[in-house]
């Protein structure tokens, strides 16, 4: 189980990155636990995770920089798997990829949903979820390359003009 400490950045599903700001012991029921307390990233939320949840509520670390040239060739790939179907089947398989946590199927929706609105106009669900795909990645991308955001949504934006 990866132990976090104050101060590290955390990757916690479909909030994005966090950082731990504290360890605190509470008791509940009569048992002492403790709780790592996060910060999300780009608001001032704060998430209570019990230490010894951590693997099961998918807190992870950021990714590192084999995992960051896997996104971008997600992202360069064209073919997409989820334009068959209908939007409710799509929209479903998109929200369990960005429950997922994982940075390659938060990719794979970003990619998905912006070669899908250049065929048809996205509904207002899916456009949502494209910002919040977007929002994910981009977040995290920047922490793990010490890039701003805007420079990450630059290269992002490149590899779909292409």
């Amino acid at each position: 189980m990866a132990q976090f400490c104050v101060g590290d950045k955390a990757v916690y599903p479909a909030q994005g990155v966090t950082e731990i700001i504290g360890v605190e012991t509470k008791e509940i029921m009569g048992t002492k636990q403790e709780f790592y307390v996060l910060r999300v990233l780009d608001s001032e939320k704060k998430i209570m995770i019990p230490v010894d949840k951590v693997k099961s509520v998918g807190l992870r670390e950021v990714i590192n920089g084999d995992t960051v040239s896997q996104v971008y060739a997600v992202l360069k790939r064209r073919e997409s798997r989820l334009s068959q179907g209908n939007w409710n089947r799509r929209y479903r398989a998109y929200i369990e990829k960005i429950k997922s946590g994982s940075a390659t199927e938060v990719a794979e929706v970003l990619r998905d949903l912006n070669l899908l609105k250049y065929d048809k106009n996205l509904s207002f669900g899916e456009r949502k979820m494209l910002d919040t795909a977007r929002r994910l990645l981009v977040q995290e991308l920047s922490v793990a390359q010490a890039l701003s955001e805007s420079a990450v949504e630059s290269q992002i934006e490149s590899l779909f003009a292409a």
